[in-house]
């Protein structure tokens, strides 16, 4: 047993204490069909805080001769399946953390002499009858193993990109190319690796590292295949956590949902989620683990289109966006398409592979996208409107409709263009925009099926003391026939088990003039 030669269980064990902790272990289900197979390089890349390592430590702990976690397992989902025990602790697992040892090495250029002596000494200790030579490197000691005692290998690299995310100095990246084509370009070592399992946030690099890793099949935000479930809570994980814990789920989902991995797949960000129900506050969890200048550096650029579609994602639409052209390196954001795509990895947006778009995920990395740029001139007229939000919300509340009327121009202007100002789904996202503040106090909720109809936007709160919100938008009519429609197709209905007041907002705009007015009622 050793810290990077057959480790032990001790950090998959500290996640199992913890109180929130979700079983995972079906994943290695799927990993155990890869086993020996041409498809059994894995590369797993996903957004920050999404539970990589997490899966890393319990895949150590399940393949890893250098412990036994027979009673861990057997009570874990897994170990309902009949042939669970078949590959349990029985591989010599090698993992590391590239992170890890980039942040650790103080000489840098060291760094993979650092890392080869450190495993071959491990491996000397652990394989006595085996005869190694100082100049040995990792491979070269997998490789001396297995022809000697035909013993095979699971390989666990976690952040594997950390150098290329870094943009380390050519030399270094140089000789990480020769380390990866060491482990897993060579053909004489790939029957000793019975599986890879590498994670990053990046996909692997389409240029320089491709061809040293291009036997790994690729699992990300973009294409996760089989694994669309294995990183990150699904629906039912969280509704059965707020369940437990007494939290809103619809809330939860609205503020850490909205990562579609598939057509019946979505994840929650599993940390802001277990954040969120330890604290019972629901809050911006995100910056606690990342920074919004990382945002701010690349929505400043002054690619063609790209300021109309981050105001469009900020009021809640999504925007069409081309994937395939990023080359999954630093040095080639050059386009608002590779911009966008990078955000993607990086958990900022959401992806439709159907619909080929991208959209901001939920409220809590929306927050950010407005940390990001509320200092930033070209985002003046945008942020005018998000900070004049609260004083839109107030006069809704006090029923003072020529204030809601103005503001509301404001709010079409900035979010449509020419083209698409009579558009009604665009109106929708600048009245979602405009009553921005509202997130902190209420669960906006669009075409809220209710009555005979559709309700176009219906605010239920979450907080006490305020009254709820039935908004009816309309176009060259008035606002007295929204209010109508309201009533006769009793959109009310699904706010039977809502105790509090409830406005009925009418809202109608002019497509000559462009002006917009308002009616509000409290229903009686």
């Amino acid at each position: 047993m050793g810290i990077y030669l057959n480790p032990n269980a001790e950090a998959f064990k500290r996640s199992l204490r913890t109180p929130l902790y979700v079983d995972k272990s079906m994943m290695l289900t799927e990993l155990n069909k890869l086993l020996d197979t041409d498809n059994n390089y894995v590369c797993m890349s996903r957004a920050r805080r999404f539970g990589k390592s997490m899966a890393g430590n319990m895949i150590s702990a399940y393949y890893s001769k250098g412990c036994d976690t027979k009673d861990i397992f057997s009570k874990m989902k897994i170990g309902s399946v009949a042939d669970y025990e078949d590959n349990l602790n029985k591989f010599n697992v090698i993992k590391l953390d590239m992170n890890g040892w980039y942040n650790n090495t103080p000489d840098k250029k060291l760094l993979f002499d650092d890392l080869n002596e450190s495993l071959r000494e491990e491996f000397e200790e652990q394989f006595p009858n085996v005869k190694f030579k100082p100049t040995d490197n990792l491979a070269r000691c997998i490789l001396r193993v297995y022809g000697q005692t035909n013993e095979k290998f699971v390989i666990i690299i976690d952040e594997y990109d950390v150098l290329v995310r870094e943009r380390v100095p050519e030399p270094l990246y140089q000789n990480y190319l020769a380390f990866l084509n060491g482990l897993f370009k060579n053909a004489d070592l790939r029957p000793a690796i019975v599986l890879a399992y590498i994670t990053g946030i990046l996909p692997i690099v389409r240029d320089k590292i491709q061809s040293k890793l291009n036997e790994f099949q690729e699992y990300t935000m973009l294409m996760p295949r089989q694994f669309a479930d294995a990183i990150g809570f699904t629906h039912e994980e969280v509704e059965a956590l707020c369940n437990e814990h007494g939290i809103d789920k619809d809330e939860c989902a609205r503020w850490y949902d909205g990562y579609k991995m598939s057509d019946t797949v979505g994840i929650f960000n599993p940390l802001s989620v277990v954040n969120a129900i330890t604290t019972k506050e629901f809050a911006s969890y995100w910056s606690a683990t990342s920074t919004f200048e990382v945002l701010k550096d690349y929505i400043e650029y002054d690619f063609e289109g790209i300021r109309k579609d981050i105001t469009d994602m900020i009021s809640g639409k999504a925007v069409p966006v081309e994937v395939l052209e990023f080359r999954n390196t630093m040095d080639n954001i050059n386009t608002k398409d590779n911009v966008f795509t990078y955000l993607i990895h990086l958990g900022y947006l959401s992806y439709d592979r159907k619909n080929k778009t991208c959209r901001i995920p939920n409220e809590e990395v929306r927050m950010e996208w407005v940390s990001a740029i509320r200092h930033d001139a070209n985002y003046s007229k945008l942020m005018t409107i998000i900070n004049a939000s609260k004083q839109l919300l107030d006069d809704t509340i006090n029923k003072n409709e020529s204030a809601v009327a103005q503001a509301l121009n404001a709010a079409h202007t900035e979010v449509t263009s020419p083209l698409t100002y009579n558009d009604e789904h665009c109106f929708q996202s600048a009245i979602c925009l405009a009553y921005f503040y509202a997130n902190t106090r209420y669960t906006l909720i669009k075409e809220l099926p209710t009555g005979k109809g559709y309700a176009d936007l219906v605010l239920i709160p979450y907080l006490p003391n305020i009254p709820a919100l039935v908004i009816e938008l309309k176009h060259n009519k008035s606002a007295e026939s929204a209010i109508k429609q309201i009533k006769e197709k009793n959109y009310c209905q699904a706010l039977n088990q809502y105790k509090g007041d409830v406005l009925f907002v009418g809202i109608n705009y002019d497509e000559k003039t462009k002006k917009h007015e308002c009616k509000i009622e409290k229903l009686e």
